[in-house]
């Protein structure tokens, strides 16, 4: 017999779902673990946070995506209540202080977590720009107002990329500077960068068109213009833009007919004097399965590379982080993370705050034994996590095949069986979508993971040497990822 979930559970496991696919897993499992839904009446979600800490935290850093996900679950009329657990030495015997918030009327004038900002911004502006053939698409800046020069650190990590940035900002097309190319790994602050350009620009000039997109959304929008036989609609509309900031630009890998748009979307914006940022995780030369003219099109400006962090500018970047949150810790315990979390500043900042969560849910005072204490959790959950890269490096290694070449269009046997298999082991090992899957491939699309997976089951289901195959590689990602 088939139970259904309580009300209030089922509709508080829908606003994760949402809230999960928008900010990262470490901030996922910290902030929202511990919450507890606790009933749901007449359109309203109580739920319980553990402290006053945490109640403040997740009003000031998630409430966006908090009300999109309760307008999505619930509708335009649901609304959400805090029950918020105080300890006051005992005198309210547990009974946890409730503090209502109806998310779905009204913006916030909080702030934006800059480290992992929602995906969608209800306080973004519609540009006037709608074309007929374009239906439901407005131009929208998409610009997250987190995201600023002020609140961007620099050190000799990424100076070149800031300084440029900043020129271009003053300067949007007049500069040397156009392109702006910036590249660099995962978590050193490339978004933060491209957006902190767009909305300098918009604050110099309120007039200008400015767009941040990411290649992602511009992979969709595109097929969805196919679709419609509007394709000449949508080149025209981002001819329109005065600044173009588009990240990720990696994942139009081997996606022919959208680097063709992109291409004469490009050469109309810069031959009209307008400025294009571009963001990717490796160098222009080094991108594989993109066109040549698009490559020699992102060398025509200013590459510039941003690395990981050092010591001063870890040091800079947690006082910051600490004053923009009104946060106070002992100078020996911001030493502790500065020394010991080293390459990348989403994981420098995510220590700071499971390191605040932690003193909260324990009602521990902030220090260094507190510190040692987080880190090693915080270290060996961040080691543990297994991303698409991860798996696709340890199925390279098994089959002795490099990641480019599973990413690539290779047909042969082997190379095809081995991207299958990673992409069944993603899907399998990873909370992410087919959609996202297929971009980590060589841009392919859902369909192909789709297909893949379909593939690896019934071979696993008909071919026992295929199944031992399949087996053995499980227990290498077991081994190297467990």
């Amino acid at each position: 017999m088939l139970v259904m979930a309580p009300p209030h559970i089922d509709i508080w496991n829908q606003c994760l779902n949402t809230i999960r696919e928008n900010i990262a897993e470490d901030s996922f499992s910290t902030w929202f673990g511990p919450i507890k839904p606790i009933r749901f009446e007449g359109h309203i979600l109580t739920i319980e946070v553990p402290s006053q800490f945490f109640y403040e935290y997740i009003e000031s850093h998630f409430l966006t995506l908090l009300k999109q996900a309760v307008r999505k679950c619930i509708g335009p009329q649901g609304k959400l209540e805090y029950s918020v657990v105080i300890d006051a030495g005992g005198s309210n015997n547990g009974v946890p202080t409730k503090v209502k918030m109806p998310v779905s009327s009204g913006d916030s004038n909080k702030k934006h977590n800059p480290v992992n900002p929602p995906i969608h911004n209800d306080k973004m502006v519609p540009n006037p720009f709608v074309l007929p053939g374009i239906r439901d698409f407005e131009l929208d800046s998409n610009l997250n107002p987190s995201y600023t020069f002020e609140n961007f650190v620099e050190g000799d990590c990424n100076r070149l990329a800031r300084s440029a940035g900043y020129a271009v900002a003053h300067k949007p097309g007049g500069t040397a500077y156009n392109p702006l190319f910036i590249f660099g790994s995962t978590g050193l602050g490339k978004t933060h960068l491209l957006q902190s350009i767009g909305n300098e620009i918009k604050a110099q000039n309120p007039t200008k068109t400015v767009l941040y997109i990411t290649s992602e959304r511009f992979i969709n929008q595109f097929m969805d213009s196919v679709r419609s036989n509007s394709v000449s609609d949508l080149m025209q509309l981002y001819q329109m833009v005065d600044t173009l900031l588009i990240d990720d630009i990696q994942f139009f890998a081997n996606k022919e007919k959208t680097q063709d748009t992109f291409f004469h979307v490009f050469n109309h914006l810069r031959n009209s004097g307008k400025q294009i940022i571009v963001a990717s995780d490796r160098p222009a030369h080094e991108l594989q399965g993109m066109e040549e003219r698009l490559i020699s099109r992102f060398k025509w400006g200013l590459s510039a590379s941003m690395q990981s962090p050092d010591y001063e500018t870890r040091m800079s970047i947690l006082t910051h982080k600490m004053y923009n949150n009104g946060i106070e810790l002992p100078e020996e315990v911001v030493e502790f993370l500065a020394h010991h979390i080293t390459t990348n500043i989403r994981e420098l900042e995510g220590a700071l705050i499971s390191l605040l969560a932690q003193a909260s849910l324990n009602r521990r005072e902030i220090d260094v034994d507190l510190a040692k204490n987080m880190l090693d959790t915080f270290v060996e959950k961040v080691s543990r996590e297994i991303t698409i890269e991860t798996v696709q490096r340890a199925v390279g290694e098994f089959f002795n095949l490099n990641v480019d070449t599973l990413k690539a269009s290779s047909r042969k046997r082997e190379v095809v069986q081995a991207r299958q298999l990673a992409m069944f082991f993603a899907k399998e090992l990873t909370n992410q979508s087919l959609k996202t899957i297929g971009l980590h491939f060589g841009g392919r699309d859902h369909s192909t993971v789709i297909h893949s997976l379909q593939t690896v089951s019934n071979l696993m289901e008909t071919d026992k040497e295929f199944q031992k195959q399949v087996e053995a590689l499980r227990k290498k990602l077991s081994m190297d990822l467990g």
